[in-house]
């Protein structure tokens, strides 16, 4: 399969990570109340977001306007640290071998702190213990995207094509809702879909519009970057269908069977487990509050996420309910990735 050159290439992950991007304005502080201190004697030093994947996708855009947020409430410098690599893993035991003060925190895919915990047989660290949540913000639908020129419209078509076609399946990290799909395809139906894993989306989207690559799924945003250059959307993920794409049905609608394709996963927001409950508190109602704002309605209109992150009350309640049930698909699906 041809590759896209060089420059052409570079150009257009510079596209996406800037699309990815919200202006560098300076933080509203008029639409954050400003705090001289949360919880005691906290914050009093800078906050670290230590984001799990490259910059330029929807995890880190979460991230880097979080971190404004937080300057503008509490005075103090929070600062976003990209620590990709290994599945997320690399990030993640930075941050679960923290100090739980409020100082570390975490933004990850729900997939790594949910399922990984059954995906690996061992994991520098434990999931069930040493980070927790502190908020979840939203992702919105994820698109199922397709090179046109396969002629493919449905998901349907893409799982017939599957069935006698050796494709590739482009994921942003091992284990994550793209490889769970395509598990699920080749298991109920027999298709032969192989998972490349990726170090974030941007580079994935790359390879459907230069044909390296017959599907992907991922946030709206980085899609519709390359949407132009002959990418199409087949499907969304979830119950129910993308504001940006009103005319695509989601997978349900398409008769896709299974509870996966019913749920929605997040872009979790976690601290060290320890970390005083005062804290997370105030780390929480920062999300709540900053989701109020003008640019976090940018964000989520660039990124078709109609939905608000819940505070930490609702996070935990939600937590909960979900996180069963998603190590449940994944222990029926039978995935290991060590």
């Amino acid at each position: 399969m041809a590759r896209t050159n060089h420059c052409s290439r570079r150009q257009l992950l510079a596209l996406i990570a800037a699309a990815a991007a919200l202006p560098r304005a300076r933080a509203q502080t008029s639409e954050i109340k400003p705090a001289t201190r949360a919880a005691g004697d906290w914050p009093t030093k800078p906050i670290r977001i230590v984001v799990a994947f490259p910059p330029g996708g929807l995890t880190d855009a979460y991230a880097r306007l979080y971190a404004e947020h937080l300057t503008a409430k509490f005075g103090v410098t929070a600062v976003v640290e990209n620590k990709p690599g290994a599945g997320a893993i690399i990030g993640i035991d930075a941050v679960a071998k923290s100090p739980p003060d409020g100082y570390t925190l975490l933004m990850t895919t729900s997939g790594t702190v949910w399922q990984n915990r059954v995906l690996y047989s061992k994991l520098p660290y434990n999931l069930d213990k040493d980070i927790v949540p502190v908020a979840l913000f939203p992702s919105g639908p994820l698109v199922v995207g397709v090179p046109e020129k396969l002629g493919i419209n449905t998901f349907r078509d893409l799982v017939a094509h599957a069935k006698v076609n050796d494709i590739n399946m482009g994921s942003y990290a091992p284990g994550s809702y793209p490889q769970m799909v395509a598990d699920q395809a080749n298991r109920n139906d027999g298709t032969k879909i192989v998972t490349i894993n990726y170090k974030g989306e941007s580079p994935m989207w790359i390879d459907i519009a230069s044909g390296q690559l017959q599907v992907a799924i991922g946030s709206f945003q980085a899609f519709n970057t390359v949407a132009s250059r002959g990418v199409k959307a087949i499907g969304v993920t979830g119950a129910y269908r993308s504001p940006k794409l009103p005319d695509v049905p989601t997978l349900v609608e398409q008769g896709v069977a299974g509870r996966l394709v019913q749920l929605e996963g997040g872009l979790p927001l976690m601290a060290p487990a320890g970390t005083p409950e005062a804290v997370l508190r105030a780390l929480s109602e920062v999300v709540v509050e900053g989701a109020n704002t003008a640019r976090s309605a940018q964000l989520r209109e660039t990124f078709a996420i109609p939905n608000k992150p819940k505070n930490l009350a609702e996070t935990r309640a939600d937590w909960a309910r979900d996180v069963p049930v998603w190590i449940k698909v994944a222990v029926d699906l039978g995935i290991k990735l060590d």
